[in-house]
Protein backbone atom coordinates (compact mmCIF):
# COMPACT_ATOMS: atom_id res chain seq x y z
CA UNK A 1 0.00 0.00 0.00
CA UNK A 2 2.82 2.41 0.85
CA UNK A 3 4.47 1.75 -2.50
CA UNK A 4 1.15 2.34 -4.27
CA UNK A 5 0.63 5.65 -2.45
CA UNK A 6 4.14 6.70 -3.41
CA UNK A 7 2.97 6.96 -7.01
CA UNK A 8 1.12 10.13 -5.98
CA UNK A 9 4.08 11.70 -4.22
CA UNK A 10 5.41 13.28 -7.41
CA UNK A 11 3.14 14.94 -9.92
CA UNK A 12 4.04 16.44 -13.34
CA UNK A 13 3.93 19.89 -11.71
CA UNK A 14 6.38 18.83 -9.03
CA UNK A 15 9.90 20.00 -9.99
CA UNK A 16 11.32 17.01 -8.15
CA UNK A 17 9.38 14.57 -10.35
CA UNK A 18 11.58 12.29 -12.46
CA UNK A 19 11.72 13.08 -16.16
CA UNK A 20 9.63 10.57 -18.10
CA UNK A 21 10.34 11.70 -21.64
CA UNK A 22 13.19 12.77 -23.84
CA UNK A 23 11.94 15.87 -25.60
CA UNK A 24 13.22 17.03 -28.96
CA UNK A 25 13.75 20.74 -29.59
CA UNK A 26 10.85 23.01 -30.43
CA UNK A 27 10.55 23.24 -34.20
CA UNK A 28 12.25 19.88 -34.76
CA UNK A 29 11.06 18.52 -38.11
CA UNK A 30 9.60 15.05 -38.45
CA UNK A 31 9.50 13.69 -41.97
CA UNK A 32 9.77 10.84 -44.37
CA UNK A 33 11.84 10.50 -47.53
CA UNK A 34 11.59 9.09 -51.05
CA UNK A 35 13.33 9.43 -54.42
CA UNK A 36 11.49 10.01 -57.67
CA UNK A 37 12.75 6.99 -59.60
CA UNK A 38 11.84 4.70 -56.72
CA UNK A 39 8.26 5.83 -56.09
CA UNK A 40 6.83 7.80 -59.02
CA UNK A 41 6.16 5.08 -61.58
CA UNK A 42 3.53 2.34 -61.53
CA UNK A 43 0.58 4.77 -61.56
CA UNK A 44 -2.71 2.95 -60.83
CA UNK A 45 -4.82 4.64 -63.54
CA UNK A 46 -2.63 7.02 -65.50
CA UNK A 47 -1.17 5.77 -68.75
CA UNK A 48 2.47 4.86 -69.08
CA UNK A 49 3.00 8.00 -71.15
CA UNK A 50 1.64 10.13 -68.30
CA UNK A 51 3.40 8.22 -65.54
CA UNK A 52 6.70 6.69 -66.58
CA UNK A 53 10.02 8.48 -66.75
CA UNK A 54 11.68 6.54 -69.56
CA UNK A 55 14.48 9.02 -70.24
CA UNK A 56 16.84 8.22 -67.35
CA UNK A 57 19.88 5.99 -67.14
CA UNK A 58 18.21 3.94 -64.41
CA UNK A 59 15.12 3.30 -66.51
CA UNK A 60 17.38 2.01 -69.25
CA UNK A 61 19.36 -0.04 -66.73
CA UNK A 62 16.44 -1.97 -65.22
CA UNK A 63 14.76 -2.53 -68.58
CA UNK A 64 17.73 -3.77 -70.62
CA UNK A 65 17.48 -7.58 -71.01
CA UNK A 66 21.23 -8.17 -71.04
CA UNK A 67 21.79 -6.07 -67.92
CA UNK A 68 18.90 -7.71 -66.06
CA UNK A 69 20.05 -11.16 -67.18
CA UNK A 70 23.68 -10.72 -66.10
CA UNK A 71 24.06 -12.57 -62.77
CA UNK A 72 27.14 -10.53 -61.86
CA UNK A 73 24.98 -7.38 -61.69
CA UNK A 74 22.49 -8.78 -59.15
CA UNK A 75 19.41 -7.24 -60.75
CA UNK A 76 16.02 -8.22 -59.36
CA UNK A 77 14.27 -8.06 -62.74
CA UNK A 78 11.18 -6.50 -61.12
CA UNK A 79 9.26 -4.29 -63.58
CA UNK A 80 8.83 -0.62 -62.78
CA UNK A 81 5.06 -1.16 -62.91
CA UNK A 82 5.34 -2.60 -59.40
CA UNK A 83 6.23 0.84 -58.03
CA UNK A 84 3.76 2.80 -55.87
CA UNK A 85 2.78 5.34 -58.55
CA UNK A 86 3.19 8.47 -56.44
CA UNK A 87 3.38 10.59 -59.57
CA UNK A 88 -0.40 10.10 -59.67
CA UNK A 89 -1.29 9.40 -56.05
CA UNK A 90 0.67 12.08 -54.20
CA UNK A 91 -2.35 14.00 -52.94
CA UNK A 92 -3.71 10.88 -51.22
CA UNK A 93 -0.25 10.06 -49.92
CA UNK A 94 0.08 13.57 -48.53
CA UNK A 95 -3.17 13.03 -46.65
CA UNK A 96 -1.63 9.98 -45.01
CA UNK A 97 1.54 11.90 -44.19
CA UNK A 98 -0.50 14.68 -42.59
CA UNK A 99 -2.54 12.16 -40.60
CA UNK A 100 0.71 10.73 -39.29
CA UNK A 101 1.70 14.23 -38.16
CA UNK A 102 4.61 14.71 -40.54
CA UNK A 103 5.60 18.29 -41.30
CA UNK A 104 8.42 17.54 -43.73
CA UNK A 105 8.81 15.44 -46.87
CA UNK A 106 12.06 14.81 -48.71
CA UNK A 107 11.76 14.02 -52.42
CA UNK A 108 13.70 14.46 -55.63
CA UNK A 109 13.04 16.37 -58.82
CA UNK A 110 13.96 14.14 -61.74
CA UNK A 111 16.08 15.92 -64.33
CA UNK A 112 15.05 13.41 -67.02
CA UNK A 113 11.33 14.03 -66.45
CA UNK A 114 11.60 17.73 -67.13
CA UNK A 115 14.30 17.57 -69.80
CA UNK A 116 14.05 14.17 -71.54
CA UNK A 117 15.43 15.51 -74.83
CA UNK A 118 19.17 15.93 -75.26
CA UNK A 119 18.51 19.08 -77.26
CA UNK A 120 18.26 20.81 -73.88
CA UNK A 121 22.04 20.55 -73.68
CA UNK A 122 22.34 23.29 -76.31
CA UNK A 123 20.84 25.87 -73.93
CA UNK A 124 23.23 28.16 -72.07
CA UNK A 125 20.79 30.26 -70.04
CA UNK A 126 17.79 29.56 -67.84
CA UNK A 127 15.57 31.36 -70.33
CA UNK A 128 16.83 29.27 -73.23
CA UNK A 129 16.58 26.07 -71.21
CA UNK A 130 12.98 26.82 -70.33
CA UNK A 131 11.96 26.25 -73.94
CA UNK A 132 12.89 22.54 -73.60
CA UNK A 133 11.03 21.86 -70.33
CA UNK A 134 8.11 19.44 -70.48
CA UNK A 135 5.04 21.46 -69.42
CA UNK A 136 3.13 18.53 -67.90
CA UNK A 137 6.07 17.52 -65.70
CA UNK A 138 6.73 21.11 -64.65
CA UNK A 139 3.07 21.53 -63.68
CA UNK A 140 2.93 18.23 -61.81
CA UNK A 141 5.83 19.19 -59.54
CA UNK A 142 4.07 22.49 -58.79
CA UNK A 143 0.95 20.52 -57.88
CA UNK A 144 2.94 18.17 -55.61
CA UNK A 145 4.54 21.07 -53.76
CA UNK A 146 1.16 22.78 -53.38
CA UNK A 147 -0.44 19.59 -52.07
CA UNK A 148 2.30 19.18 -49.48
CA UNK A 149 2.14 22.79 -48.33
CA UNK A 150 -1.65 22.78 -48.16
CA UNK A 151 -1.33 20.00 -45.58
CA UNK A 152 1.35 21.71 -43.52
CA UNK A 153 4.18 19.62 -44.97
CA UNK A 154 7.38 21.38 -45.99
CA UNK A 155 8.97 19.95 -49.15
CA UNK A 156 12.72 19.26 -49.03
CA UNK A 157 14.17 18.59 -52.48
CA UNK A 158 17.14 16.58 -53.73
CA UNK A 159 18.50 17.89 -57.02
CA UNK A 160 20.27 14.65 -57.99
CA UNK A 161 19.27 11.37 -56.36
CA UNK A 162 21.48 9.02 -58.45
CA UNK A 163 19.67 9.20 -61.80
CA UNK A 164 20.89 11.12 -64.84
CA UNK A 165 19.18 11.82 -68.17
CA UNK A 166 19.96 9.12 -70.71
CA UNK A 167 21.30 11.75 -73.10
CA UNK A 168 23.97 12.50 -70.50
CA UNK A 169 24.71 8.97 -69.31
CA UNK A 170 24.25 5.84 -71.38
CA UNK A 171 24.93 3.24 -68.70
CA UNK A 172 24.46 0.24 -70.99
CA UNK A 173 26.92 1.49 -73.61
CA UNK A 174 29.42 2.45 -70.93
CA UNK A 175 29.05 -0.95 -69.31
CA UNK A 176 30.14 -2.46 -72.63
CA UNK A 177 33.06 -0.04 -73.12
CA UNK A 178 33.71 2.86 -70.78
CA UNK A 179 36.47 4.23 -73.01
CA UNK A 180 34.45 4.52 -76.20
CA UNK A 181 30.91 5.30 -75.00
CA UNK A 182 29.84 8.81 -75.90
CA UNK A 183 27.69 9.74 -72.89
CA UNK A 184 29.75 8.97 -69.80
CA UNK A 185 27.84 10.92 -67.16
CA UNK A 186 29.95 11.71 -64.10
CA UNK A 187 33.17 10.53 -65.76
CA UNK A 188 33.13 13.54 -68.10
CA UNK A 189 33.47 16.44 -65.68
CA UNK A 190 33.90 19.15 -68.30
CA UNK A 191 30.51 18.25 -69.70
CA UNK A 192 28.42 17.43 -66.65
CA UNK A 193 29.47 20.15 -64.20
CA UNK A 194 28.23 23.17 -66.20
CA UNK A 195 25.05 21.26 -67.08
CA UNK A 196 24.41 20.66 -63.38
CA UNK A 197 24.87 24.35 -62.67
CA UNK A 198 22.31 25.33 -65.30
CA UNK A 199 19.90 22.59 -64.16
CA UNK A 200 20.03 23.94 -60.61
CA UNK A 201 19.58 27.51 -61.81
CA UNK A 202 16.47 26.47 -63.70
CA UNK A 203 15.04 24.54 -60.73
CA UNK A 204 15.72 27.39 -58.33
CA UNK A 205 14.03 29.88 -60.61
CA UNK A 206 11.00 27.64 -61.23
CA UNK A 207 10.39 26.22 -57.76
CA UNK A 208 12.17 28.57 -55.35
CA UNK A 209 8.87 30.03 -54.25
CA UNK A 210 7.80 26.59 -52.98
CA UNK A 211 11.06 25.11 -51.68
CA UNK A 212 13.65 26.57 -49.32
CA UNK A 213 15.80 23.55 -48.44
CA UNK A 214 17.76 21.77 -51.15
CA UNK A 215 20.13 18.80 -51.25
CA UNK A 216 22.72 18.66 -54.03
CA UNK A 217 23.69 14.97 -54.27
CA UNK A 218 22.48 11.89 -52.46
CA UNK A 219 25.19 9.49 -51.25
CA UNK A 220 27.82 10.20 -53.90
CA UNK A 221 29.77 7.03 -53.12
CA UNK A 222 26.78 4.91 -54.09
CA UNK A 223 27.44 6.17 -57.62
CA UNK A 224 31.21 6.09 -57.76
CA UNK A 225 32.16 2.96 -55.81
CA UNK A 226 29.08 0.91 -56.73
CA UNK A 227 29.20 2.01 -60.35
CA UNK A 228 32.88 1.67 -61.17
CA UNK A 229 35.02 0.21 -58.41
CA UNK A 230 33.21 -2.21 -56.09
CA UNK A 231 29.76 -3.20 -57.35
CA UNK A 232 28.30 -6.19 -55.59
CA UNK A 233 25.16 -7.87 -54.42
CA UNK A 234 24.27 -5.07 -52.02
CA UNK A 235 24.40 -2.24 -54.55
CA UNK A 236 25.03 -1.88 -58.26
CA UNK A 237 24.87 1.41 -60.11
CA UNK A 238 25.13 1.96 -63.86
CA UNK A 239 27.48 1.43 -65.63
CA UNK A 240 28.08 -1.50 -63.27
CA UNK A 241 31.82 -1.85 -63.79
CA UNK A 242 34.34 -3.62 -61.56
CA UNK A 243 37.82 -2.32 -60.85
CA UNK A 244 37.45 0.60 -63.26
CA UNK A 245 39.37 2.65 -60.73
CA UNK A 246 40.50 5.58 -62.87
CA UNK A 247 36.95 6.36 -64.09
CA UNK A 248 35.68 5.85 -60.55
CA UNK A 249 38.26 8.27 -59.20
CA UNK A 250 37.21 10.83 -61.82
CA UNK A 251 33.60 10.42 -60.70
CA UNK A 252 34.52 11.09 -57.05
CA UNK A 253 36.31 14.33 -57.92
CA UNK A 254 33.70 15.44 -60.44
CA UNK A 255 30.98 14.94 -57.85
CA UNK A 256 32.69 17.44 -55.58
CA UNK A 257 32.71 19.97 -58.40
CA UNK A 258 29.16 18.97 -59.30
CA UNK A 259 27.87 19.51 -55.77
CA UNK A 260 29.42 22.99 -55.71
CA UNK A 261 27.86 23.73 -59.11
CA UNK A 262 24.42 22.66 -57.89
CA UNK A 263 24.87 24.79 -54.77
CA UNK A 264 25.85 27.86 -56.76
CA UNK A 265 23.09 27.34 -59.30
CA UNK A 266 20.17 27.07 -56.91
CA UNK A 267 21.48 29.84 -54.66
CA UNK A 268 21.75 32.13 -57.68
CA UNK A 269 18.09 31.87 -58.65
CA UNK A 270 16.12 30.82 -55.57
CA UNK A 271 15.49 34.30 -54.18
CA UNK A 272 12.00 33.61 -52.77
CA UNK A 273 11.26 32.83 -49.13
CA UNK A 274 8.79 29.95 -49.36
CA UNK A 275 8.08 29.48 -45.65
CA UNK A 276 8.39 33.05 -44.40
CA UNK A 277 11.33 32.46 -42.06
CA UNK A 278 13.52 35.08 -43.71
CA UNK A 279 15.75 32.51 -45.48
CA UNK A 280 15.36 32.07 -49.22
CA UNK A 281 17.50 28.97 -49.74
CA UNK A 282 19.71 26.61 -47.78
CA UNK A 283 21.68 23.97 -49.63
CA UNK A 284 23.61 20.94 -48.41
CA UNK A 285 25.04 17.56 -49.37
CA UNK A 286 23.70 14.17 -48.24
CA UNK A 287 26.33 11.65 -47.16
CA UNK A 288 25.83 8.00 -46.38
CA UNK A 289 27.62 8.09 -43.04
CA UNK A 290 28.80 4.83 -41.55
CA UNK A 291 29.85 3.83 -38.05
CA UNK A 292 33.41 2.70 -38.78
CA UNK A 293 35.53 0.50 -36.51
CA UNK A 294 38.91 -1.22 -36.93
CA UNK A 295 38.65 -4.99 -36.99
CA UNK A 296 41.26 -5.10 -34.24
CA UNK A 297 41.64 -1.84 -32.29
CA UNK A 298 45.07 -3.02 -31.16
CA UNK A 299 46.34 -3.51 -34.71
CA UNK A 300 47.88 -0.29 -36.08
CA UNK A 301 47.08 -1.31 -39.66
CA UNK A 302 43.39 -1.67 -38.82
CA UNK A 303 43.33 1.60 -36.90
CA UNK A 304 44.89 3.44 -39.84
CA UNK A 305 42.48 1.73 -42.22
CA UNK A 306 39.53 2.97 -40.12
CA UNK A 307 40.93 6.51 -40.28
CA UNK A 308 41.33 6.25 -44.06
CA UNK A 309 37.80 4.88 -44.48
CA UNK A 310 36.47 7.82 -42.47
CA UNK A 311 38.44 10.18 -44.68
CA UNK A 312 37.17 8.72 -47.94
CA UNK A 313 33.55 8.24 -46.90
CA UNK A 314 33.12 11.39 -44.84
CA UNK A 315 35.89 13.94 -44.74
CA UNK A 316 36.94 14.23 -48.39
CA UNK A 317 33.70 15.77 -49.64
CA UNK A 318 33.01 18.00 -46.65
CA UNK A 319 36.55 19.35 -46.44
CA UNK A 320 36.48 20.33 -50.10
CA UNK A 321 33.05 21.95 -49.89
CA UNK A 322 33.71 23.86 -46.68
CA UNK A 323 37.38 24.90 -46.87
CA UNK A 324 38.19 24.27 -50.53
CA UNK A 325 40.76 21.58 -49.64
CA UNK A 326 41.53 19.75 -52.89
CA UNK A 327 43.01 16.26 -52.70
CA UNK A 328 43.26 15.30 -56.37
CA UNK A 329 45.20 12.07 -55.80
CA UNK A 330 43.08 10.96 -52.81
CA UNK A 331 46.13 10.37 -50.65
CA UNK A 332 44.62 12.09 -47.63
CA UNK A 333 46.55 15.34 -48.03
CA UNK A 334 45.15 18.34 -49.89
CA UNK A 335 47.62 19.56 -52.50
CA UNK A 336 45.95 22.93 -52.91
CA UNK A 337 42.98 25.06 -51.93
CA UNK A 338 40.25 25.91 -54.41
CA UNK A 339 38.35 28.98 -53.20
CA UNK A 340 35.50 28.34 -55.65
CA UNK A 341 34.60 25.21 -53.64
CA UNK A 342 34.82 26.72 -50.16
CA UNK A 343 31.63 27.64 -48.31
CA UNK A 344 29.42 25.45 -50.52
CA UNK A 345 27.59 23.72 -47.66
CA UNK A 346 24.95 25.34 -45.47
CA UNK A 347 24.35 22.05 -43.65
CA UNK A 348 25.11 18.36 -43.96
CA UNK A 349 22.54 15.60 -44.47
CA UNK A 350 23.16 12.19 -42.92
CA UNK A 351 21.79 8.92 -44.26
CA UNK A 352 22.51 6.24 -41.69
CA UNK A 353 21.87 2.50 -42.00
CA UNK A 354 24.81 0.41 -40.92
CA UNK A 355 28.26 -0.05 -39.49
CA UNK A 356 31.46 -1.34 -41.05
CA UNK A 357 34.59 -2.93 -39.69
CA UNK A 358 37.76 -2.50 -41.71
CA UNK A 359 40.86 -4.62 -41.95
CA UNK A 360 44.02 -2.76 -42.85
CA UNK A 361 46.43 -3.71 -45.59
CA UNK A 362 50.13 -2.84 -45.79
CA UNK A 363 49.51 -1.51 -49.31
CA UNK A 364 46.64 0.20 -51.17
CA UNK A 365 44.10 -2.15 -52.68
CA UNK A 366 44.08 0.23 -55.64
CA UNK A 367 47.30 2.15 -56.36
CA UNK A 368 45.22 4.94 -57.90
CA UNK A 369 43.61 5.58 -54.47
CA UNK A 370 46.42 5.46 -51.87
CA UNK A 371 44.02 5.72 -48.90
CA UNK A 372 42.08 2.63 -50.00
CA UNK A 373 44.38 0.34 -48.01
CA UNK A 374 41.54 -1.56 -46.41
CA UNK A 375 38.99 -4.33 -46.76
CA UNK A 376 35.57 -3.24 -45.51
CA UNK A 377 33.07 -5.65 -44.00
CA UNK A 378 29.60 -4.16 -43.84
CA UNK A 379 27.05 -5.25 -41.28
CA UNK A 380 23.35 -4.74 -41.91
CA UNK A 381 22.23 -5.81 -38.46
CA UNK A 382 20.51 -2.98 -36.59
CA UNK A 383 23.03 -0.82 -34.76
CA UNK A 384 21.08 2.11 -33.31
CA UNK A 385 24.06 3.47 -31.39
CA UNK A 386 25.70 4.15 -34.73
CA UNK A 387 23.34 7.01 -35.53
CA UNK A 388 24.56 8.85 -32.46
CA UNK A 389 28.14 8.07 -33.42
CA UNK A 390 27.86 9.50 -36.93
CA UNK A 391 26.00 12.58 -35.66
CA UNK A 392 28.83 13.10 -33.18
CA UNK A 393 31.28 12.75 -36.07
CA UNK A 394 29.39 15.31 -38.13
CA UNK A 395 29.31 17.81 -35.26
CA UNK A 396 32.99 18.38 -35.83
CA UNK A 397 32.24 20.15 -39.11
CA UNK A 398 30.36 22.91 -37.32
CA UNK A 399 27.35 22.72 -39.63
CA UNK A 400 23.66 22.13 -38.90
CA UNK A 401 22.65 18.50 -39.38
CA UNK A 402 19.62 16.84 -40.92
CA UNK A 403 19.09 13.09 -40.57
CA UNK A 404 17.89 12.73 -44.14
CA UNK A 405 17.40 8.94 -44.17
CA UNK A 406 17.20 6.22 -41.55
CA UNK A 407 15.20 3.03 -41.76
CA UNK A 408 15.27 -0.74 -41.81
CA UNK A 409 14.21 -3.59 -44.11
CA UNK A 410 13.19 -5.39 -40.90
CA UNK A 411 10.34 -2.93 -40.55
CA UNK A 412 7.68 -5.67 -40.44
CA UNK A 413 9.12 -7.46 -37.43
CA UNK A 414 11.31 -4.95 -35.58
CA UNK A 415 10.29 -1.53 -36.90
CA UNK A 416 9.07 0.18 -33.69
CA UNK A 417 11.97 -1.08 -31.59
CA UNK A 418 14.56 -0.12 -34.18
CA UNK A 419 12.98 3.34 -34.58
CA UNK A 420 13.07 3.88 -30.82
CA UNK A 421 16.68 2.78 -30.58
CA UNK A 422 17.87 5.10 -33.32
CA UNK A 423 15.91 8.07 -32.02
CA UNK A 424 17.20 7.48 -28.49
CA UNK A 425 20.74 7.54 -29.86
CA UNK A 426 19.92 10.72 -31.80
CA UNK A 427 18.27 12.38 -28.80
CA UNK A 428 21.37 11.77 -26.68
CA UNK A 429 23.45 13.78 -29.16
CA UNK A 430 20.87 16.57 -29.34
CA UNK A 431 20.71 16.71 -25.55
CA UNK A 432 24.49 17.09 -25.60
CA UNK A 433 24.24 20.12 -27.88
CA UNK A 434 24.24 18.73 -31.44
CA UNK A 435 22.45 21.07 -33.86
CA UNK A 436 20.15 18.52 -35.49
CA UNK A 437 17.21 20.12 -37.30
CA UNK A 438 15.06 17.12 -38.21
CA UNK A 439 14.66 13.41 -38.91
CA UNK A 440 13.37 11.72 -42.10
CA UNK A 441 12.38 8.06 -41.96
CA UNK A 442 13.19 6.03 -45.07
CA UNK A 443 10.82 5.48 -46.55
CA UNK A 444 7.20 6.56 -46.74
CA UNK A 445 6.08 3.47 -48.67
CA UNK A 446 7.75 0.33 -50.02
CA UNK A 447 9.60 1.40 -53.15
CA UNK A 448 11.75 0.20 -56.01
CA UNK A 449 15.01 -0.34 -54.16
CA UNK A 450 17.38 0.06 -57.12
CA UNK A 451 18.92 -3.24 -58.21
CA UNK A 452 17.02 -5.03 -55.41
CA UNK A 453 13.63 -4.03 -56.80
CA UNK A 454 11.05 -5.05 -54.21
CA UNK A 455 13.27 -7.61 -52.50
CA UNK A 456 13.91 -5.01 -49.78
CA UNK A 457 11.00 -3.15 -48.19
CA UNK A 458 11.49 -0.21 -45.85
CA UNK A 459 8.11 1.53 -45.94
CA UNK A 460 6.12 2.97 -43.09
CA UNK A 461 3.29 1.77 -45.30
CA UNK A 462 3.35 -1.66 -46.94
CA UNK A 463 2.61 -1.60 -50.66
CA UNK A 464 0.39 -4.01 -52.53
CA UNK A 465 2.22 -3.86 -55.86
CA UNK A 466 -0.90 -4.93 -57.78
CA UNK A 467 -3.58 -2.68 -56.29
CA UNK A 468 -1.21 0.06 -55.00
CA UNK A 469 -2.99 -0.06 -51.63
CA UNK A 470 -0.93 1.29 -48.71
CA UNK A 471 -1.28 -0.53 -45.38
CA UNK A 472 0.22 1.02 -42.26
CA UNK A 473 2.75 -1.10 -40.45
CA UNK A 474 3.01 -1.11 -36.63
CA UNK A 475 5.85 1.41 -36.87
CA UNK A 476 3.31 4.02 -38.02
CA UNK A 477 1.53 4.10 -34.67
CA UNK A 478 4.82 4.39 -32.82
CA UNK A 479 6.11 7.13 -35.10
CA UNK A 480 2.83 9.02 -34.66
CA UNK A 481 3.20 8.89 -30.87
CA UNK A 482 6.73 10.26 -31.05
CA UNK A 483 5.74 13.04 -33.43
CA UNK A 484 2.68 14.00 -31.38
CA UNK A 485 4.75 14.23 -28.18
CA UNK A 486 7.86 15.55 -29.94
CA UNK A 487 9.56 13.22 -27.51
CA UNK A 488 10.46 9.65 -26.67
CA UNK A 489 8.52 8.41 -23.66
Amino acid sequence: MIAWLALFACTPDDPSAPETGRAFPDGFRWGTATAGFQVDMGCPTWSSAECDDTASDWWQWVNDPEIVGDPSLHMSGDPMSMSPGMWETFEDDADQMADLGLDAYRMSIEWSRIFPDGAAETATTVEALDAYAQPAAVARYHAIFAAARDRGIEPFVTLNHYTLPLWLHDGVACHADIDSCADRGWVDGERIVPLLRLWAEWVGAEYGGEVDTWFTLNEPYATSLAGYVLPGEDRVHPPGLSLAVEPGKAVILNQIDGSAALYDGVRATDTADADGDGVTAEVGLVLNMIAIDPSDPNNPLDVTAAEHADYLYHELYVAALTTGAWDADLDGVAETTRPELAGRLDFVGINYYNQVTVTGLPFPLFPEIPTFDLIPEFSFDPYPEGLGRVVDRARGWGLPIWVTENGTPRVDTEGPAILDGHLDSLWTQIDDGADVRGYFYWSYVDNYEWNHGFDLRFGLFALDTDTKARTPRPIVDRYREIITDNALD
